[in-house]
């Protein structure tokens, strides 16, 4: 039911081409995915490098390193809407790598990104994305970071601990955001050649098991002054032009998933007969599926709207961004349990122990609940946009 009405050529082009690949390469292990528990030895590594080798680690990159799309941010969405479709938690690892840490090596040195870039599109290097830490989320003020830089004679030296750290049991390199003084520094740090750095065993979660998660340990960890990103003391600024390109692409995630769930209902209710017809024979169904399509458009149109902002040059593409985010998660959630309520106990099983049968709604519902939070709760984007709509006079 959607037409992609003023969407640009090459990225309807670029979403046949994506959702072919993943459809290829990931589909085929979406259910391991989704259901094992996470070990470093559980990564998605055949649906990671599958996805490099389709060429997808290339979109968000100008000629240089990756396909010169005109509008980068936008053919990255979309590949993530795809992948999620599959995978919300294969979707959470091509954000990792694909939407945060290009946005973050944008400020780095052209020589550092020479040296990373390549390896980061062919796959052959994993990365993370570090601001988060036990007692600092939403809030990424130097008063509540608690990792710090200290500048010496041979670069940065860092201590602290960041927390929930996407692909880090894994991960090659990762940029990580620091007090340094009374202000704010963001750094790529090598983890695999860095004396001091410990990474902890990955997170056990309710949902995206897919998405390996873990704490990073810095123990007098020396950083080169020439993997500074963006200047000393402008990390704040880093952080935030980053976390607004990631709002956007979890948004288009929860596009996927609600998508993949609408789908997932109206074939059912097509299937399924309740007192001699088809479930989608009454009216309460007709409506609330309506429905629920009529905001899934309004969803995907949020977020390409914010993205096609930014490709054309806007550097804060607000309110859309923040809207876009707060929506299409909830929407994700909102339509995973009803999908569920139309498959009945079906759609609450893992797997039907006599048949073998599964049906994926109870993951995509596990799965859902993640995307409210992460990359800006929705509750603080939506003060984003009531300062926008208000006025930070009254709403501060």
């Amino acid at each position: 039911m959607w037409h992609d009405l003023g969407i640009p050529e090459e990225t309807i082009a670029l979403r046949k081409q994506i959702r072919q690949a993943v459809v290829e390469r990931v589909a085929p292990h979406a259910r391991d995915i989704g259901q094992r528990e996470e070990s470093a030895e559980s990564f998605p590594w055949k649906a990671f490098r599958g996805l490099a080798e389709a060429g997808a680690f290339a979109v968000p990159f100008g000629p240089d390193f990756g396909l010169g799309l005109e509008f980068p941010l936008l053919g990255t969405c979309t590949t993530t809407e795809e992948i999620a479709y599959h995978s919300s938690s294969m979707a959470g690892v091509y954000d990792g790598q694909c939407i945060l840490v290009p946005k973050a090596l944008s400020f780095a040195s052209d020589e550092l990104r020479a040296r990373l870039i390549p390896g980061l599109v062919s796959g052959e290097l994993v990365f993370s994305f570090a601001t988060t830490e036990p007692d600092a989320s939403s809030d990424l003020s130097a008063g509540a970071l608690r990792t710090t830089a200290e500048e010496t004679a041979e670069g940065f030296v860092i201590n602290g601990r960041k927390r929930w750290i996407t692909n880090s049991p894994v991960a090659d390199w990762v940029t990580v955001l620091c007090r340094s003084g009374s202000a704010m520094t963001m750094f790529a740090v090598d983890l695999k050649n860095s004396p001091g750095v410990r990474i902890g065993k990955p997170d056990l979660k309710m949902g995206h098991r897919g998405q390996l998660t873990a704490d990073i340990a810095f123990d007098n960890v020396l950083v080169p002054r020439d993997n500074v990103l963006g200047g000393v003391g402008r990390g704040l600024s880093v952080a935030l032009a980053t976390l607004t390109y990631g709002r956007i692409g979890i948004a288009a995630a929860g596009v996927g998933v609600a998508q993949a769930a609408l789908d997932l209902a109206v074939d059912r209710t097509r299937s399924r007969h309740l007192f001699g017809k088809p479930l989608g024979a009454m009216q309460h169904w007709q409506y609330r599926l309506a429905q629920r399509a009529t905001e899934l458009d309004c969803a995907r149109t949020l977020y390409q709207k914010a993205a096609l902002r930014v490709d054309r040059g806007e550097r804060v593409p607000e309110p859309e961004a923040a809207m876009a985010k707060a929506y299409a998660t909830r929407l994700a959630g909102d339509m995973a349990r009803d999908a569920i309520q139309v498959f009945g106990g079906y759609g609450f099983a893992r797997e039907i122990s006599e048949t073998g049968e599964t049906f994926r709604l109870e993951e995509l519902y596990r799965d859902a609940k993640v995307l409210e939070i992460f990359e800006g709760a929705n509750e603080v984007l939506l003060w984003v946009v009531a300062r926008q709509l208000i006025g930070r006079d009254v709403t501060g």
